[in-house]
């Protein structure tokens, strides 16, 4: 649902934005969840949900970027360089949080997860400024 919603989202308000608005949800729920490890369930599910919805709806904008900014006779290979990416960077971090844990406890552990959404919201935001952005979700950016 959070792929759907990214869409439609993408392609009214632009990809830039709606990919930042969901890492910057993303983040705050990684940040989040390490300090509710004592909360209520139900609060902890909620944010759990939350997270994996808004998780998600930044993939389909990061290959919709892909296609409209790559050379269109790479377009394959660069959506597949992309994608390979995105799941080697997921694959990293399930492997990474039991050994964090181990380090910086639960509370910390997942709070870590939040560099990547902040460092990715700063590149959607330097996108949308460039000229580039022109040429995405046409020219919402």
């Amino acid at each position: 649902v959070g792929c759907i919603v990214g869409g439609v989202l993408g392609d009214r308000w632009g990809r830039t934005r709606t990919a930042a608005l969901s890492m910057v949800i993303s983040g705050g729920c990684a940040v989040a969840i390490g300090w509710l490890h004592t909360a209520p369930v139900p609060l902890v599910l909620a944010v759990g949900l939350v997270w994996g919805f808004w998780v998600v709806a930044d993939s389909a904008q990061f290959s919709a970027i892909v296609t409209e900014l790559a050379d269109q006779r790479y377009v394959g290979t660069a959506v597949t360089l992309q994608l390979a990416a995105g799941f080697t960077l997921t694959v990293v971090t399930i492997w990474l949080i039991p050994e964090l844990v181990e380090l910086v406890t639960w509370r910390w552990a997942f709070a870590v997860l939040a560099a990547g959404p902040l460092v990715g919201v700063w590149a959607m935001l330097r996108l949308l400024r460039s000229p580039d952005a022109a040429r995405i979700a046409g020219g919402v950016g």
